[in-house]
């Protein structure tokens, strides 16, 4: 983040002591972070458009193939929309904050920020809400690429946009606070990209962001049902796809309850990672 964001300070008369001072400067910080993101360009494209322009490459390249049983068929544009907007809370979260961080330790950003009255707490809620915010854009972005752009039908019925909306949050949390705590595997923000990049990347590719999941090695599927984007696409495949597709599942079932529990666990994981390893500089440097 820039050198401006670390400007963040109580109102003149507020304090930035106990609970109140706290959500206050955290929801201060927000407007500060969100600005921040979409001046970087770089990161808009590669962590916001990112998923869009995949999006869109799949769509134009298998315009001619349908996916699904006779009567259920649909486009590749519809196919891969859950998959792209799973990809999305990943890239919005996990890639943009373990780097971004990283890269705000290492440029000084976050020792000028423990000067101030601004707690790790307020930052988190800043670095979350922003996470949030973007998420929510893009989520936007690619249903109304998807139906504007390609026809894609969207979910008719409250229930699977009750679905849609769990498992968005969840994800979008989890993704965030996993970020957070990835951010201190790098030991310079020049090594960052480097090591978040290929997790990143391994992860969508063994999680059926790509690939269809079903078409994966048993074994591929069991390592790859244990990290969370497998079951957060999985959720917002229950939310866009024809019921019929349930069938494409290992299980033959959409597994809201396992989606809740493994992405629950990686949050409460992620937690306490970052409750563990977050500093304002490293303790080696």
């Amino acid at each position: 983040m820039s050198a401006a964001l670390t400007t963040t300070r109580p109102a003149r008369g507020r304090s930035a002591t106990g609970l109140g001072g706290i959500l206050r400067l955290g929801f201060a910080r927000i407007g500060y972070e969100v600005k921040g993101y979409f001046r970087q360009g770089d990161s808009v494209f590669f962590t916001f458009l990112f998923p869009v322009v995949l999006l869109l490459i799949f769509s134009l390249a298998f315009s001619a193939q349908t996916y699904g049983g006779e009567g259920d068929e649909i486009s590749a544009a519809a196919f891969y929309l859950p998959s792209m907007v799973a990809a999305g809370l990943l890239l919005s979260g996990v890639q943009s904050l373990a780097i971004d961080i990283a890269m705000e330790r290492s440029d000084g950003t976050l020792k000028r920020l423990g000067g101030t009255p601004l707690s790790p707490v307020s930052y988190f809620i800043g670095k979350l809400g922003m996470v949030l915010v973007t998420g929510i854009l893009q989520a936007g972005l690619l249903i109304a690429v998807a139906a504007l752009g390609f026809g894609v039908a969207l979910p008719s019925t409250p229930e699977r946009w009750l679905t849609f909306a769990w498992v968005f949050v969840l994800g979008v949390t989890t993704c965030a606070i996993l970020g957070i705590g990835l951010s201190a595997l790098p030991r310079t923000g020049r090594s960052a990209t480097a090591v978040v990049l290929p997790i990143v990347l391994i992860l969508q590719f063994v999680s059926g962001v790509f690939i269809p999941f079903a078409g994966l090695p048993a074994w591929l599927q069991t390592v790859a049902s244990i990290f969370p984007l497998r079951w957060l696409v999985q959720g917002m495949q229950s939310v866009f796809l024809p019921e019929s597709f349930v069938a494409m599942t290992p299980t033959g079932t959409w597994e809201h309850p396992m989606t809740l529990l493994v992405t629950g666990i990686w949050l409460v994981a992620g937690l306490v990672l970052a409750r563990v390893t977050f500093r304002w500089i490293r303790k080696d440097g």
